[in-house]
């Protein structure tokens, strides 16, 4: 079978399937209201942050020219690390090239042939090929939320040490994890959590210094966070949180760190001030949480942890379909549909952000709720 012949048989199985993607480019004038991004402070074209930006690519250039065990550790750098740290009440951070290449590098980087992953059922796609990256003994995978398969995971173990993966605000359904709890049960069972703080960083917790910082967590030891800039922080780029002892094991160990090139300069210092602007302005993020509060309650659906709102859909077919009669009447909103969903079930999803009115919300939730309900 030739490649062609190959990749049309996989094309036509994604269409039959109402699971076929494409790209969509867009231009600055957009007419939609996006309610798909995760822009969700607003700050992606606020001229502090983009002005921020270009003149650390005139001072500093347009790349870091090489990994950051080589020559690509600029100041910038080491800045936005402290700040990150200090913010969220942890005690030291590490930048990586993207949030994505972060959960790479923190679950691989922790786990060695006698550990145990357990990991939650809705975690990114990151945290799921981390765990493909690794080199742990077993992996397995728990129902979303649930505490006791968690324990009696870890309880049942041979494995020397254990890995509980976690996001802290889920990406898809909204929801909060349990921390909590869980981290009760990774100390009774010497285990380590890892929380992706992705979409809680800048909208959940005091200030939006996410959920670890929430519930008292900063400061433990076997606890480890990573966090994107892409979303509320509106650059690039990806950091690991937790203690010194974790993030000099990073440098030395992990691979999507070590053998990356480091962080460009205009997005590092475009997310070193976005973190200032929110630092400065701590209601900013109550604001957006208020609104996806006030946005989940007129359309029925218990609050949101963060900005994500789920709405879910009968098919992906009928999702495809509402997702472009919003775009016609000038909503831009995100589709979910399987892989990209971990139960299976089309959603249309949708961002708060601070860009939103009072009157485009109005209109947003006057046509959602005749949205058909999902199963």
């Amino acid at each position: 079978m030739t490649l062609d012949h190959w990749l049309e048989g996989r094309w036509a199985e994604r269409a039959a399937a109402g699971l076929h993607r494409s790209l969509h480019p867009h231009g600055p004038s957009s007419r939609l209201v996006d309610l798909a991004g995760n822009d969700y402070l607003g700050l992606r074209t606020d001229p502090r942050v983009t002005t921020a930006a270009a003149g650390a690519a005139r001072t500093w250039g347009a790349g870091a020219g090489a990994s950051r065990l080589v020559s690509g550790t600029f100041e910038l750098h080491t800045e936005l690390e402290r700040d990150l740290a200090r913010f969220t009440g942890r005690e030291s951070a590490l930048l990586f090239s993207t949030g994505y290449q972060a959960n790479l590098g923190v679950v691989s980087a922790l786990t060695d042939t006698d550990t145990l992953i357990v990991s939650d059922a809705h975690v990114h796609a990151s945290l799921v090929d981390g765990c493909r990256l690794a080199r742990a003994a077993r992996v397995m995978v728990v129902g979303h939320n649930d505490v006791p398969a968690v324990v009696s995971a870890l309880n049942d173990r041979a494995e020397a040490r254990a890995l509980v993966l976690v996001e802290s605000v889920y990406s898809v359904l909204g929801d909060a994890a349990p921390l909590a709890e869980l981290a009760l049960v990774c100390a009774r069972f010497d285990a380590v959590l890892v929380v992706d703080e992705a979409h809680a960083l800048g909208v959940a917790g005091p200030g939006g210094r996410g959920l670890v910082l929430a519930h008292g967590l900063a400061t433990r030891r076997d606890i480890v966070s990573t966090v994107t800039l892409s979303k509320s922080l509106a650059s690039q780029g990806g950091a690991v949180l937790g203690s010194r002892a974790v993030i000099e094991h990073l440098v030395n160990t992990a691979r999507p760190f070590i053998y990356d090139t480091g962080l460009a300069p205009a997005a590092t210092a475009a997310a070193a001030e976005a973190l200032r602007i929110v630092d400065g302005d701590p209601a900013r993020p109550s604001r957006v949480s208020d609104l996806a509060a006030s946005m989940a309650a007129s359309l029925g659906l218990a609050r949101p942890a963060g900005s994500v709102l789920s709405v879910a859909m009968p098919s992906a077919a009928e999702a495809l379909r509402r997702q472009a009669e919003l775009a016609d009447a000038g909503f831009a909103v995100g589709c979910f549909r399987p892989p990209s969903v971990p139960d299976g079930v089309s959603r249309l999803r949708l961002t708060a952000n601070a860009r939103l009115d009072a009157a485009q919300v109005s209109q947003l939730v006057g046509r959602l709720s005749r949205v058909p309900p999902g199963r």
